[in-house]
């Protein structure tokens, strides 16, 4: 994801890093493991995506072929259809990365709707990070739960959870996954999550002041759990240290 850098690792560095979530989760079986295997390259992705599963995910996220962004929906099916059909076991899940701010391209609602036809099972849903309010509902009155739909958003969760959202993917939840798993638990228990909301946004909020958010998340980490600061890849730079200490007296007083 986008925390993660994928982008910016080739693919046997990527594979590296499955295998080693893959030890981890040993102590951990419940978990549930998605690849990122999306990249411009139609066969690239293919091949990411069948070692994915190949060495024992669940399921990968996958984004269009970011660098085309002029692609018609046409021809978006077309290269998701071959992902799908060259490299998701018939019982696998795919979901669609949809990042149209990042990546310049992203996912309709009718090109949703076709693949989810043609793929029922393999294609799962999608993780929407477009950051439109207006699409979550749109999401939720068009496919309801047939599609699994993971907001980007942190500030969005309970609205996106309204509107059949299954949950949340985000890059904050690095550092605020207990507030999100309030969230969730209140929605399943038919409770008002609005204080956890509330929490949430404000958090979110102040690490958007210091976006892209893998320096500051990196740094944060760091800083709050006592654990190795991990560097970021150029063209993104680490941030310098009053810069984190800056951030870090905004982000603690949201949680105080």
């Amino acid at each position: 994801g986008t925390t993660g850098e994928g982008p910016s690792f080739s693919g046997a560095e990527r594979e590296e890093v499955w295998k080693t979530a893959l030890q981890i989760r040993k102590t951990h079986p419940e978990f549930r493991l998605l690849a990122g295997t999306g990249t411009p390259s139609l066969t690239e992705t293919v091949d990411l995506t069948k070692t994915a599963f190949k060495l024992g995910y669940d399921g990968v996220v996958v984004l269009p072929p970011y660098y085309f962004r002029k692609a018609t929906d046409e021809g978006l099916y077309a290269w998701f259809e071959r992902v799908i059909r060259g490299g998701v076991p018939a019982d696998g899940y795919l979901l669609g990365y949809h990042f149209p701010n990042v990546a310049g391209i992203g996912f309709s609602l009718e090109l949703l709707k076709r693949l989810k036809d043609a793929f029922p099972v393999q294609f799962a849903g999608i993780k929407d990070s477009s950051h439109d309010p207006a699409l979550a509902g749109d999401l939720g009155r068009r496919f309801g739960q047939d599609l699994a739909v993971f907001t980007g958003t942190d500030s969005y969760v309970s609205m996106a959870m309204q509107n059949h959202a299954c949950g949340c993917i985000t890059a904050p939840a690095n550092l605020i996954s207990p507030d999100l798993r309030e969230i969730f638990d209140a929605f399943a228990r038919g409770e008002d999550p609005a204080d956890a909301q509330a929490r949430v946004t404000a958090q979110r909020h102040v690490l958007e002041k210091y976006a892209p958010f893998p320096p500051i998340l990196k740094a944060l980490l760091a800083r709050l759990h006592a654990i190795e600061r991990w560097p970021v890849r150029p063209p993104l730079v680490d941030l310098a240290p009053e810069v984190v200490d800056q951030a870090l007296s905004e982000f603690t007083k949201t949680v105080e």
